[in-house]
């Protein structure tokens, strides 16, 4: 309940043209614990590279402790405490042996607004906020960055979105005003939804466009489609052969480079 946070504002139309897709091959394996203790081990081949990296989450009363460790020996550490306050979780990560990357996130919500924030825990500290206010059906929303050690805005958008049980549309000011997106969502029926993205840059009058659909064949099979202006089609098949265990298909034609092969991929997510 209560307004879209800032950065979930077009969450929908993304989900449909970019979530999912993957153009490498993938492995994911999850196991979960009733205990509160779980791991989950992530491998990507990329360019004939394995990289991957194992991490495990433990869970006791409101407090979550994540801890990831990459294929380079870096270790990134996240304390999160919900609900310290009413309506309020923080979080502190960490990354090891970068003495510099501690960072302090808050995070606020109730039924007219959602804010979030964050500060870099060192002496010139980068910081972060964004808030929405608003309703479920319609939120207005906006971010900005300020880089303490330059005392200058890094980054500063905004955005509107209208939610209704059936359609979401979005519009969206990004890259300090030089960047329009107006992203559009709809479910056809129960088992079928769309969804556009459009995205103009005012600086080269440039205009950029993606569509896409979502289709649930049965219960444990989904496909999407997209094509963008750029000549690119994109197809994916999704199935869930056993409870939250997936396999997923990915490909890609560009139809402007028939010179060039078309990109496949491939995710497996287990879980035990």
């Amino acid at each position: 309940m209560g307004p879209t946070s800032f950065p979930d504002i077009g969450k929908k139309t993304r989900d449909i043209l970019m979530k999912d897709y993957n153009f490498d091959h993938k492995l994911t394996l999850l196991v979960p614990s009733a205990t509160g203790m779980g791991l989950t081990a992530t491998g990507v081949k990329k360019d004939q590279v394995f990289i991957g990296d194992i991490s495990t989450q433990y869970r006791r009363g409101n407090t979550t402790v994540d801890v990831k460790v990459d294929s380079y020996s870096n270790v990134a550490t996240k304390v999160t405490f919900d609900e310290t306050l009413p309506g309020v979780k923080t979080a502190l990560t960490f990354n090891i042996p970068d003495q510099k990357s501690g960072k302090l996130d808050v995070h606020y919500r109730n039924y007219h607004a959602a804010v979030n924030s964050s500060i870099g825990l060192n002496p010139t500290p980068a910081l972060d906020f964004n808030a929405a206010i608003g309703n479920e059906n319609i939120s207005l929303g906006g971010e900005m960055a300020f880089d303490t050690a330059s005392a200058s805005l890094t980054k500063y958008n905004a955005g509107v979105t209208i939610n209704k049980p059936d359609f979401s549309a979005a519009l969206i000011l990004m890259d300090k005003g030089q960047t329009l997106n107006i992203s559009y969502f709809h479910i056809v029926n129960p088992s079928t939804a769309v969804a556009a993205e459009m995205i103009h840059r005012f600086s080269s009058y440039e205009n950029r466009f993606t569509i896409g659909s979502s289709h649930v064949v049965d219960p444990t099979t989904s496909v999407k489609t997209r094509l963008s202006d750029n000549g690119k089609v994109g197809m994916l098949c999704q199935r869930e052969w056993r409870p939250k265990s997936l396999v997923t298909f990915s490909a890609e034609y560009d139809t402007k480079a028939t010179n060039t092969a078309s990109k496949f991929g491939i995710a497996l997510a287990l879980k035990p």
